[in-house]
C-alpha cells in the first residue's frame, strides 16, 4: 500500500488530509509539530521504523518546534527517506523571496497555499509530484550505478598489466 506523510498543526487540516488519503487507498502518517516528524526520520535512519515508508511528505510551513522547511531538510538528509517528494503548503501568502528560501532549504518539488485544491485537483497534482520525484531518483540511480561501474573498470584496467 502507498504511504503519505502529513506533518501539519491544524487537527481539520490534516483530519481532511487523512480522510482523503484513506478514500484514494493510500496509508497516511501524520504529525502535528516538526519535532515529532523530525524524531520519526531519525528513527527511520536507525532501523526502528518498520512497514511502509512515504513516498510523499505534505509538510506545513509553520510548524510548532520546527518548521516545515526543517523537515524538509532532514528528509533530504536521511539515507533512506531523500527521494520523498516534499510538498510543502502554508496558508500565509509569502513574498517570492521567501517563496524561495523555503523551497530552497526543504528541497521541496512543489509549494501550495491553502486552501488546497478539490480532492480530484489535489490527488492529480500529488501524483505528478510523487511521479516526477520518482523518475528524477531512477536517473541518480543509474548515474551513481554507471559512475560506480567506470570506477570499477578503471581500477581492473589498472590491475591489468600491458600486454
Amino acid at each position: 500500500m502507498r504511504t503519505w506523510m502529513v506533518v501539519e498543526d491544524e487537527p481539520d487540516i490534516y483530519d481532511v488530509l487523512l480522510a482523503m488519503f484513506e478514500l484514494w487507498g493510500i496509508e497516511g502518517v501524520a504529525f502535528v509539530d516538526g519535532a515529532e516528524a523530525i524524531s520519526w526520520i531519525d528513527a527511520v535512519d536507525q532501523g526502528r521504523v518498520h512497514g511502509e515508508l512515504p513516498e510523499l511528505a505534505i509538510l506545513d510551513i509553520r510548524l510548532p518546534e520546527a518548521s516545515g522547511p526543517e523537515v524538509g531538510s532532514r528528509l533530504r538528509k536521511s539515507p533512506i527517506l531523500r527521494n520523498v517528494a516534499i510538498v510543502l503548503i502554508t496558508a500565509y501568502r509569502l513574498s517570492p523571496d521567501d517563496e524561495r528560501e523555503a523551497i530552497t532549504q526543504a528541497q521541496a518539488d512543489k509549494l501550495m497555499y491553502k486552501p488546497l485544491p478539490a480532492m480530484p485537483e489535489l490527488r492529480k497534482i500529488l501524483d505528478e509530484v510523487v511521479n516526477k520525484r520518482q523518475e528524477i531518483a531512477a536517473k541518480e540511480k543509474a548515474e551513481a550505478a554507471a559512475e560506480a561501474k567506470a570506477e570499477i573498470k578503471i581500477r581492473q584496467e589498472k590491475k591489468t598489466p600491458p600486454a
